[in-house]
């Protein structure tokens, strides 16, 4: 499709303050990458509830689909907290793929439950990471709509990987301490 000079112009301004914004993460960049995780986890999440095998794969398969309704509300919801702060969310599967931190892998499909399970609430302490630093952001930054949000966002985070880590037969946190390489302290 060609685009007209204008839109081409707004195209660009927004590739560089992009590229600024991430260089120097603020509260709408590290955003972003959480609405990349999201869609990213989006797949995931079908994974597991496509392949999911053994005893426990119909009740799996049901808190699977819970979570994949979760998540897209999520989406969606931060997508427009996004809009309403003046920000611009990943839009396109480039931009989801450049920006997400979630690993993949078409492997999965033949583990077992437990490690499908185990993989999701990974994603979770994953996920929790860049929520973390946006909060931060959000609050230095005086974004109380946005950093409430994610502060909510934390805590179902925490919920569902508390449920996931029961079904393993651990405690919430148990063997999913993430290092965060960009932590300063």
């Amino acid at each position: 499709m060609n685009f007209n000079p204008e839109i081409d112009a707004k195209y660009q301004a927004e590739l560089e303050q992009a590229d600024l914004d991430h260089h120097k993460p603020t509260a709408g960049a590290m955003t972003g990458h959480i609405v990349a995780n999201l869609w990213y986890f989006d797949v995931k999440l079908h994974q597991a509830l496509w392949f999911v095998k053994g005893a426990s794969a119909l009740q799996l398969q049901d808190f699977y689909e819970t979570l994949i309704q979760e998540n897209r509300q999520q989406l969606d919801d931060l997508g427009a907290i996004l809009l309403d702060e003046n920000e611009l969310p990943p839009a396109t599967v480039a931009e989801y793929t450049k920006y997400t931190k979630m690993t993949e892998d078409a492997r999965l499909k033949y583990v077992d439950a437990a490690d499908l399970v185990n993989e999701t609430a990974h994603d979770y302490t994953t996920a929790n990471m860049f929520i973390d630093r946006a909060i931060i952001l959000a609050q230095r930054e005086n974004r109380p709509a946005l950093a409430s949000f994610l502060i909510n966002l934390r805590g179902n985070n925490n919920r569902r990987t508390r449920q996931l880590q029961a079904l393993l037969g651990k405690t919430a946190w148990e063997d999913l301490v993430e290092v965060d390489e960009d932590d300063e302290d």
